[in-house]
C-alpha cells in the first residue's frame, strides 16, 4: 500500500491519518496525529481459527516514555514493563467500542495494538487510538462493520461543555465523558460511554452526550472516505455452523427445557438448571457425532443455547415485561446494609443487593503514603485510591488467585472516579485514603455495589464526605429493525446475571440525589438511541435514591470521631523558608523529633506540615517543637538566652531551638572590650533583645541589662 495522507478538522485542531507508511506486515495500519499526539495503530488477523468458545479480540495500548521525553524513574528500570493502570483503561475504552462491531462468531484471533509515539502533555492519546483502530480495522481485509468516531466532551474554565478539552482542562474542571458511536440510517448511534462529572444533572449529561454526535457523524465521513479510496475487500472467514440433523435435535432439548432453567430467581439453581440441560445436550451430541467431530459439535450446540437464551430472555421482557426473576422492570433487587463489621479496621461497609454482596474496607493514613505516579501522561501523587477485588469464589467456581486483571482495574477504577467528588479536599481532612472493595458474591453490577459498600465504609470511619451516593446497573432489550429509531425497546433496572449476558446493554450510573458522578456504557448491539438513554437516565436516578435510602437506614452521616485505631493527622503551616529549620542539617532535626515523639512529619514546598501519630500527646509535643523551630522572631522582642558559641567578635545566643542571634562584642560594654570571654562564656544565660534582623534572616542582640566584667 502506498503511503497516503489525510486530514480533517476537530475543533480547530488538525487530525492527520497516515497509512501506507509504518508497519507493512500487518493487516491494516494507521498513524493518526492530533496536536502533537501521535499514536500508531495496527491490526492483524490470525490466518486461521482457534478452539475458542469466544471471539477472542486483543486491544494493546502501549504507552512510551520516550513519547513524551521522559526516562521511566525508577533507579534500577528504565525499560517499560506492565501496563499501567491508565494504560489497560485506555485499551479498555477502545475494546469497548469496537468489539460489538465484530461477528461474534468469528474465532480467528484479532489483535489491535496502539502505541503512543508522541505526547504533547495536551491533547489525549486515547482519541487517536480510539479512530486509529477503527481506520486500521477498516481499511484493512478483517471482517468488521465500522468505522467506529469517538470524541471527549468536557467543561472549560467557564464550565460550558466543550468538544475534545485538553488534559489540563479536564483536570481542572474534574468533568469528562467520552462517547463513542457508529452511524446507522443516517442516524449515530451510541456504543460506549465512559465519563466522571462533579454531581451533574442527568438533563445536562444528555444533552452533552447529544452534543457529540455531531462530532462523530463527521469523523465517520472522514473515515468513509478513507476507506472508499485506499480500504481492500474483506475477506471471507468461516463461520462454523451445526450439523443439521443435530440441529433439529438439539433444539428439541432446549425448548422443552430453557424456560425452565432460565426464569429461576436463585442464581444457584439457575446454574444447576443449565447444567443440567447441558449435560443433557452433551450426551445427545456424544451418541449423534463423529468422534472426531464431537467436541466442535457440542461448542456449536452450547452456542446455540446461548442465542436461544438470547431470543427468550428478549421475548418475554418486550411482550410481556417478564424478568428472569420476576421483578418488574423498574424494581430494585432487596437490599442489605452493614457497617462496623470489624473492630481493628478503620471502617467497614458490607453492601448486598439479591445475590451480590460486597465488603468494603477503608484505611486512613498520613499525607506521606500517597501513591506516587510515575506514567507517561501522569506525575505527581495520588491520595484517595479504591481498589476492586474478584475472587473467583464469588461467581462459585475454582481460579487461581493472581494480581489485579483488567476487569479488576477497570470496575476499580469506575468506582473510585465516581466516588472522587465526594471526598473532602487534603485542607479540611489531611489523610490518604484507601478503600477495598471485596466481592464477595456476584450476580450483576459488583462494580456498583463496590460504591455503595465504599460509601458505608467511609460513613463508618468517620470521613467528612460532601454528600452520599450510590450506583445502579441498568439494562435494555431491543427488537432490532432497519430503522434504529423504530426499534422496539424496554429499559430494565438492576440487571443481574441473564440480563447482563444476554441483554443489550449495561448502563452503569453512580451519583448522589443531585446529579452524576460516573457513568460507563457498553453494548453488545450496533449502539443505541438517546430516546433510549432518556429513559434510562432518570430510571436510574429513581433507583440511586431508592438505594440510598436504604442505605441511610444503616448509617446516614459521618460518624463523630475516627476510629481508635486510626492515626491522628494534625496540620500546621510555616513560612517555607523555615522548612530547612525543621529539617536540619543532613535531616538531623527531623530524625531526632521523629525518634523521640514517633510521629510521622510530611512537609509539602509550600510550608504546610503534617504531623501523625496514633498517641496524641506526643503528636502535640512534636506540634509544640516544629512551632518553636519554625517561629518567627520579632524586632524589639526580649529573651533569655543560653549562650552556644563565643567568636572572636561576638556570642551568638540561643533564642529558640534551632534560632540564633548575635550579640555582638560592641553590645557587650560602653567603650573598648578585648575579649569576648571577660563578659561571657559558652553556656552562660543571658538576657539579650532583638535590635534588628536583615533580609536574610541574620539577627542582631542587644543587652537588656549590663552584664557584670
Amino acid at each position: 500500500m502506498k503511503e497516503k495522507n489525510f486530514k480533517m478538522e476537530i475543533e480547530g485542531k488538525e487530525l492527520s491519518i497516515t497509512t501506507g507508511k509504518l508497519a507493512e506486515q500487518t493487516n491494516g495500519s494507521a498513524l493518526v496525529r492530533y496536536g502533537q499526539t501521535e499514536v500508531l495503530a495496527t491490526a492483524v488477523m490470525s490466518k486461521e481459527p482457534v478452539e475458542r468458545n469466544y471471539f477472542p479480540l486483543m486491544v494493546d495500548y502501549e504507552e512510551k516514555f520516550y513519547a513524551a521525553g521522559k526516562i521511566k524513574g525508577s533507579r534500577w528500570v528504565k525499560r517499560e514493563g506492565r501496563p499501567t493502570d491508565e494504560a489497560i483503561l485506555s485499551g479498555r475504552l477502545v475494546d469497548r467500542a469496537i468489539r460489538p462491531l465484530f461477528n461474534s462468531k468469528m474465532r480467528n484471533e484479532v489483535q489491535i495494538v496502539l502505541t503512543v509515539l508522541s505526547f504533547d502533555g495536551e491533547n489525549d492519546p486515547v482519541f487517536p487510538a480510539l479512530i486509529g483502530a477503527s481506520i486500521a480495522l477498516s481499511v484493512s481485509d478483517i471482517p468488521w462493520n465500522g468505522p467506529v468516531g469517538g470524541i471527549s466532551i468536557g467543561k472549560n474554565e467557564k464550565n460550558e461543555w466543550t468538544i475534545s478539552p485538553t488534559i489540563s482542562e479536564k483536570i481542572e474542571t474534574k468533568s469528562e465523558i467520552f462517547v463513542s458511536g457508529i452511524e446507522q440510517d443516517n442516524e449515530v448511534l451510541i456504543n460506549m460511554i465512559e465519563g466522571h462529572t462533579p454531581e451533574t444533572k442527568e438533563e445536562e449529561a444528555l444533552k452533552a452526550i447529544e452534543r457529540t454526535k455531531k462530532t462523530i457523524k463527521e469523523i465517520i465521513e472522514f473515515q468513509n472516505k478513507i476507506v472508499k479510496e485506499i480500504g481492500l475487500k474483506k475477506a471471507t472467514i468461516e463461520i462454523p455452523e451445526l450439523n443439521k440433523d443435530l440441529k433439529q435435535e438439539v433444539e428439541k432439548i432446549i425448548d422443552k427445557g430453557l424456560e425452565n432453567a432460565v426464569y429461576e430467581p436463585d442464581k444457584q439453581k439457575r446454574l444447576n438448571n443449565l447444567k443440567e440441560l447441558k449435560d443433557s445436550i452433551e450426551k445427545l451430541i456424544k451418541e449423534k457425532a463423529e468422534t472426531e467431530e464431537a467436541d466442535k459439535q457440542l461448542g456449536l450446540s452450547f452456542d446455540l443455547l446461548d442465542e436461544k437464551t438470547d431470543e427468550i430472555v428478549h421475548k418475554n421482557v418486550l411482550e410481556n415485561e417478564k424478568r428472569p426473576d420476576n421483578r418488574k422492570t423498574d424494581e430494585v433487587r432487596k437490599i442489605n446494609c452493614q457497617v462496623k463489621l470489624f473492630p481493628r479496621v478503620h471502617g467497614s461497609g458490607l453492601f448486598q443487593r439479591g445475590e451480590t454482596q460486597v465488603l468494603s474496607m477503608i484505611t486512613l493514613a498520613p499525607p506521606g503514603a500517597e501513591q506516587l505516579l510515575d506514567q507517561m501522561e501522569l506525575e505527581g501523587a495520588k491520595r484517595f485510591m479504591h481498589d476492586y477485588n474478584f475472587p473467583s469464589f464469588s461467581v462459585g467456581e475454582v481460579g487461581p488467585m493472581r494480581g489485579p486483571g483488567r476487569r479488576e482495574i477497570g470496575h476499580g477504577t469506575l468506582a473510585e472516579k465516581a466516588l472522587k467528588p465526594i471526598i473532602p479536599d487534603k485542607e479540611s481532612f489531611p489523610y490518604t485514603i484507601r478503600i477495598v472493595s471485596e466481592v464477595l458474591s456476584s450476580n450483576g453490577s459488583s462494580s456498583m455495589a463496590s460504591v455503595c459498600g465504599s460509601v458505608l465504609a467511609l460513613l463508618d470511619s468517620g470521613v467528612p464526605v460532601k454528600t452520599n451516593i450510590a450506583g445502579i446497573a441498568m439494562g435494555l432489550m431491543t427488537e432490532l429493525t432497519e430503522k434504529p429509531t423504530k426499534t422496539k425497546f424496554k429499559v430494565l433496572t438492576d440487571i443481574q446475571g441473564p440480563e447482563d449476558h444476554h441483554g443489550d446493554m449495561d448502563l452503569k450510573i453512580a451519583g448522589s440525589r443531585e446529579g452524576i458522578t460516573a457513568m460507563q456504557m457498553d453494548v453488545k448491539l450496533n449502539g443505541v438511541t438517546m430516546e433510549m438513554l432518556k429513559e434510562a437516565f432518570p430510571r436510574a436516578k429513581k433507583a440511586r435514591i431508592e438505594i440510598l435510602e436504604e442505605m441511610e437506614k444503616a448509617i446516614k452521616t459521618p460518624r463523630p470521631e475516627l476510629s481508635q485505631f486510626a492515626p491522628r493527622v494534625y496540620s500546621l503551616t510555616v513560612n517555607p523558608n523555615r522548612i530547612r529549620d525543621i529539617i536540619g542539617p543532613g535531616g538531623k532535626t527531623i530524625n531526632e523529633l521523629t525518634e523521640e515523639t514517633g510521629a510521622t512529619i510530611d512537609i509539602e514546598d509550600d510550608g504546610t506540615v503534617f504531623v501523625s501519630c496514633e498517641d496524641a500527646e506526643m503528636a502535640k509535643k512534636a506540634i509544640s517543637r516544629i512551632k518553636s523551630l519554625t517561629r518567627e522572631l520579632k524586632k524589639g522582642e526580649t529573651f533569655e538566652g543560653k549562650v552556644v558559641k563565643i567568636a572572636d567578635f561576638g556570642a551568638f545566643v540561643e533564642l529558640s531551638p534551632g534560632q540564633e542571634g548575635l550579640l555582638h562584642i560592641s553590645e557587650l560594654a560602653p567603650g573598648r572590650v578585648e575579649k569576648v570571654e571577660d563578659y561571657l562564656h559558652q553556656g552562660d544565660t543571658v538576657g539579650v533583645k532583638i535590635k534588628n534582623i536583615d533580609p536574610q534572616g541574620k539577627i542582631s542582640l542587644e543587652l537588656t541589662k549590663p552584664i557584670k566584667k
